[in-house]
């Protein structure tokens, strides 16, 4: 006969020990860094009160304390202070260390929370350490600058689940990256290299309350409206398609695109394979061979994302707007992001004041870039454009917002009527208008391809 009171026992103390397995637990004992190791920099950590506490140190590189086990997926809280307001810190995840590299003191690399207290206030954001940089810098996200308080301990929340990593900042979301780099690695603590600054020489950074679940992961949900930064080429996680994103370009065909001023898709001049559409080289002449290619469809308010690689000296561009109205067939007339290797081709010479270069308004306004949010030619980027319901346009180059202007506005017709576009009526005022790629004879990759209407 079954004894349901043994096996009502048993099966509470079943679920009892699962509910454990799935509850956090601590990564610091709050005595002793047992379980943590400090590479590459010389700042020094100690276990003060119940606190890991690192300490600023003049002359030495960034400094990590790491954990000496790896981990896949799990959700990481914990609470960090940082004095002052002219240097930062961060949480790497996933991450790992080159041996050899930073003169034999060890490199670490991979993605890292970053904690930010300067007036950039990009706390929460994704930063890839000695690799690709900023991966979601909070200009995509600016509702979440303000969530950091200065020099006060602030909750981060961290869950790297499968490809996806998401951040909160005090109990609020702030950033949201799909990658396909690193499925497992260490977590580590930052102190951030000061050079020789004596400002911040002896200040320290406090971590304390340092949790990790890795069993019973449930992921929290983001609200909507949060831009995501999906690095996985041609494809849109859940979150996007439920934001309404559009992929333009399949990775495998030219579904949706045709030449500009033909009925169909160039016989000549751009290829399409392993992921790619890329414009096939010509000598560097505009629109001489496949000429530009355009969407079918027609867009008003949206905000587009692209990724693009570009070849020595290449030149390029993704115009939007284009009505195909000019009747010819040269290079389709619209509002461009210029895609150009500033370095080395002469167009970022020419122009007013550097507005035909990268990223640029071609023609029109400059970006604001620096170089420490560029990537070297031969590498991905990622452009946006975001068009607003009341003509608001902003240009952004890897997650960076590099120009903004209004369509229409009395500052952008004066703008018109100093360029080379000034006996166009109206330019860049019409309704609606297709996205186009172009060809200005060039290798130019692009993939990637998604839209969202506004």
């Amino acid at each position: 006969m079954l004894n349901l009171k043994k096996y009502s026992i048993l099966a509470f103390s079943l679920i009892s020990l699962s509910a454990a397995a799935q509850k956090a637990k601590p990564l610091f004992d709050g005595k002793t860094l047992t379980g943590w190791k400090a590479v590459a920099g010389a700042a020094p950590y100690k276990v003060e009160d119940g606190m890991i506490v690192g300490t600023m140190t003049k002359g030495t590189p960034n400094s990590f304390l790491i954990t000496e086990k790896e981990y896949g997926d799990f959700i990481l809280e914990l609470d960090v202070k940082l004095e002052g307001e002219t240097t930062n810190s961060g949480v790497q995840t996933r991450s790992h260390i080159k041996p050899e590299g930073n003169g034999g003191k060890g490199l670490v690399f991979g993605r890292q929370v970053e904690i930010d207290p300067s007036p950039r206030a990009w706390t929460g954001g994704i930063y890839d350490e000695a690799r690709r940089l900023w991966l979601y810098p909070l200009e995509l996200n600016p509702s979440a600058k303000p969530l950091y308080k200065k020099n006060e301990f602030n909750h981060y929340r961290i869950e790297c689940i499968g490809n996806e990593t998401k951040t909160w900042v005090n109990g609020t979301p702030v950033a949201y990256v799909i990658d396909t780099l690193d499925q497992s690695g260490f977590i580590g603590l930052q102190v951030h290299g000061i050079g020789n600054n004596l400002d911040n020489d002896g200040k320290k950074v406090y971590f304390k309350n340092i949790n990790i679940q890795t069993e019973g992961l449930k992921a929290k949900a983001f609200p909507k409206g949060i831009y995501t930064v999906n690095l996985t080429p041609n494809a849109l996680s859940a979150y996007e398609k439920s934001e309404g994103y559009k992929l333009l370009f399949d990775g495998k065909s030219n579904a949706g695109w045709v030449g500009a001023y033909k009925t169909a898709f160039p016989a000549k001049g751009w290829k399409i394979a392993d992921g790619i559409i890329s414009v096939e080289p010509s000598g560097g002449a505009e629109s001489t061979n496949g000429g530009d290619i355009v969407t079918k469809d027609e867009y008003a308010a949206f905000d587009l994302s692209f990724e693009f690689k570009l070849t020595p000296g290449a030149n390029s561009g993704v115009k939007y707007f284009v009505t195909l109205s000019e009747n010819n067939s040269g290079s389709a007339i619209g509002l461009e992001y210029q895609v150009l290797d500033d370095e080395l081709h002469p167009d970022a010479k020419l122009g007013r004041d550097g507005n035909r270069t990268l990223a640029s308004l071609y023609d029109l306004i400059t970006s604001k870039k620096e170089a420490r949010y560029l990537r070297p030619i031969g590498s991905w980027n990622n452009g946006r454009v975001v068009v607003y319901p009341d003509n608001r346009v902003e240009h952004y180059l890897n997650g960076v917002k590099v120009l903004e202007y209004t369509r229409g506005s009395a500052e952008f017709k004066k703008l018109v009527a100093m360029s080379k576009y000034k006996n166009w009526k109206n330019f860049g005022e019409a309704p609606k208008g297709h996205i186009l790629l172009q060809d200005h004879g060039n290798k130019v990759d692009f993939r990637t391809i998604k839209i969202k209407k506004i």
